[in-house]
């Protein structure tokens, strides 16, 4: 049975989408150097489509996207719950973060956006490393699959300028609110 351990509201794992990022446990990978040791356990609630569909209902008014985060010791379960999102839930794209190399061959993935997949090696780095051996892959409006790592190398300089960018305007927020702060309490 297919278990989830939790789930979170993303913005880097899948290009250009608001993500519901659904981690599932009792991953068979056990990837060196992996950033989420738990999910090797075999720990959380079932998720089935009764429960995908609690989740999505629940956040379905601020994301555009649901990612698969493992499932590799089910994926039979994993593409059946892919299909279900995207019979249930129109609009609502469907990702899958795959640690296997290659998905086995009775996997259909027609009902998928985006599978990244590709085992983590610590020393190749993840998606945004030059020298990463992961790959995601997008399915175009036309059905054809298209490699777009790429994006992720990309879209890295861009996040870390948004990010000091954001910094600085927080600093500048909290300076403001103290300075406002010290002067009412005068």
């Amino acid at each position: 049975m297919l278990k989830y351990a939790n789930f979170d509201i993303v913005f880097q794992e899948v290009p250009e989408e608001v993500t519901l990022a659904i981690n599932i446990s009792n991953c068979p990978n056990r990837c060196p150097g992996c950033h989420s040791k738990y999910l090797w356990e075999n720990i959380g609630k079932p998720l089935d489509t009764n429960e995908l569909n609690r989740l999505v209902e629940q956040y379905k008014s601020g994301i555009t996207c649901v990612c698969f985060m493992g499932g590799d010791n089910e994926p039979d379960t994993v593409a059946e719950l892919a299909k279900q999102l995207k019979n249930n839930h129109k609009g609502l794209k469907a990702a899958w973060y795959s640690g296997k190399n290659e998905l086995p061959e009775n996997i259909s993935t027609d009902h998928f956006d985006y599978i990244k997949l590709g085992r983590y090696v610590a020393n190749l780095g993840p998606l945004d490393s030059a020298t990463t051996n992961q790959r995601m892959m997008k399915r175009l409006a036309d059905g054809r699959v298209k490699d777009i790592t790429e994006w992720f190398r990309k879209n890295k300089k861009l996040e870390s300028v948004g990010a000091e960018s954001a910094l600085s305007s927080a600093a500048d927020v909290t300076a403001q609110t103290i300075q406002t702060e010290a002067v009412a309490i005068a």
